[in-house]
């Protein structure tokens, strides 16, 4: 490669709808900085919002889940293409299919400095599959292999990730709580009338705890609770954990939950809600509707599990449950439903958390903290 532009810095992931949701506020941060920003992903439905906010937008088919030897090496090889024709300075890839390929493409293309946004451990470090357990030991040594160099920098969002993480490659990462919060755009309500709103926002998988959330909505029923439990998103094929949109149509049908679908609103949904749940199993890095869900001052219910429990301070603004375990979810949902004054306590606390821990303009600069010191180790002068 010739030699870089020192103020280019691009990012890779897989999707555009998950850069837009995690990153894409982040990019733009890198862009006030100072820096032309490209974003290398596969192209959905997000494309004018990417080019809107002032990025370049290079498209990459990379599959989510594909695992086709000759695929993959062609979108190694495509990938270094663009970085050769980019130059950037940096480059940083977020989730495992972009780490690996990005820091492998980025050191065949002679990009300077590679950031890998390790963002939770994800299907692969939670699956009991064949699939999974045959895989998990061949990404921990491409992990070893690649991560391991001076001019990469890993990011993750927990401590028990970064444990993992230096256990897997012997480097140290950086703790960076979450992608971060606009404290302006999510800001405390006052409680809704009527019966408390429980809201579970995700992604519709099965270990986001989607199951379990419908269990206790089913005990809290036959409790005669009046406490109303919503879960709002939409289904995700490409991941093999996806719970079928007929499987939450009949839920709905059903009377036990309520299914909004998707919503991009979210400060809307907060306001309509009482109470966040996350009873997830996922591997979490830190669940960005939690922190959102703080900054509105909400109580939090979420299971003491790797990410999750990084949002919450037990018996202070919420409560922790263990994972898949129906019952505690039910007990400590219906405590909260029925104890108005703890909500109010819980949720203040929780705002607090939010201004302190993860401020979207705090972890932009932590960011831009990393990439600054990467930058002035790998000599490109800016």
């Amino acid at each position: 490669m010739t030699a870089p532009d020192p103020r280019r810095i691009a990012f890779c992931t897989t999707v555009d709808w998950y850069f837009c949701h995690h990153y894409l506020a982040l990019a733009r941060a890198v862009r006030e900085a100072g820096f032309t920003v490209s974003v290398i992903t596969g192209v959905a439905e997000h494309a004018d919002l990417i080019r809107d906010a002032g990025l370049d937008l290079i498209p990459l088919a990379v599959s989510r889940k594909g695992m086709n030897p000759l695929r993959e090496l062609q979108s190694i090889l495509a990938l270094k293409r663009i970085l050769r024709c980019l130059r950037p300075a940096l480059l940083h890839n977020i989730a495992q299919k972009p780490v690996l390929y990005g820091t492998l493409a980025a050191r065949l293309a002679g990009v300077p400095a590679v950031v890998n946004g390790v963002a939770g451990m994800g299907y692969l470090f939670t699956s009991g599959s064949g699939r999974a357990r045959l895989l998990r030991p061949l990404v921990g040594r491409a992990y070893r292999a690649l991560l391991a160099a001076p001019n990469v920098r890993v990011l993750v969002q927990n401590p028990d990730d970064q444990r993992q993480v230096r256990r897997l490659t012997g480097v140290e990462p950086v703790l960076i709580p979450g992608s971060g919060v606009d404290l302006t755009r999510f800001v405390p309500r006052p409680e809704p009338p009527g019966p408390p709103v429980v809201v579970l926002a995700s992604r519709m998988l099965w270990d986001k705890g989607i199951g379990e959330f419908v269990a206790a909505a089913r005990l809290l029923r036959e409790r005669g609770s009046p406490a109303r439990l919503v879960l709002v998103g939409k289904p995700d094929p490409g991941n093999p954990a996806s719970v079928a949109e007929d499987q939450l149509r009949d839920w709905a049908r059903e009377g036990c939950i309520q299914w909004w679908g998707y919503r991009a609103d979210m400060p809307a949904v907060m306001a309509a809600a009482h109470i966040a749940c996350l009873p997830s199993y996922y591997r979490e890095g830190l669940p960005k509707f939690l922190i959102e869900a703080a900054a509105a001052g909400l109580p939090l219910v979420t299971t003491d599990a790797t990410g999750c429990r990084e949002a919450v301070e037990p018996e202070k603004n919420g409560l922790l449950v263990p994972p898949r375990d129906p019952d505690a979810l039910a007990d400590a949902l219906e405590r909260l439903a029925g104890d108005e004054d703890l909500r109010r306590r819980f949720g203040a606390r929780s705002r607090v958390l939010a201004q302190e821990r993860f401020d979207a303009t705090r972890i932009h600069g932590a960011t831009l903290a990393v990439y600054d010191e990467l930058l002035k180790r790998c000599e490109v002068h800016q």
